[in-house]
């Protein structure tokens, strides 16, 4: 799958954020895109693999994507996928990624 396609389609998955509340596994969906239904992968091969994280380390990798305090690669990316989420939903999704 090429970067633009995979790029498009995590976008996509922000549109369905605004309506996601904190759900995490809703809010997870367009995380799957990039980081595997399971988070299992390493996103375009630069990310960490997000299923060894724990909640904690998760969400601080989250806000600090939001505030841009974080990342390597990725971080201009991930930096727009993390700006709407509120701190409720980050701790939704870094719950439902770590279990």
């Amino acid at each position: 799958m090429k970067k633009s396609t995979i790029v498009l389609l995590a976008l996509l998955g922000l549109c369905s954020v605004a309506f996601a509340g904190e759900d995490g596994s809703v809010l997870y969906k367009k995380c799957a895109v990039c980081h595997g239904a399971q988070g299992e992968k390493a996103a375009f091969e630069k990310s960490k693999v997000i299923r060894d994280m724990s909640k904690d380390q998760i969400s601080a990798a989250l806000k600090g994507y939001k505030d841009g305090s974080y990342g390597g690669a990725q971080k201009g990316l991930m930096k727009g996928q993390v700006a709407s989420l509120t701190n409720d939903q980050i701790s939704a999704l870094a719950a439902h990624i770590a279990k």
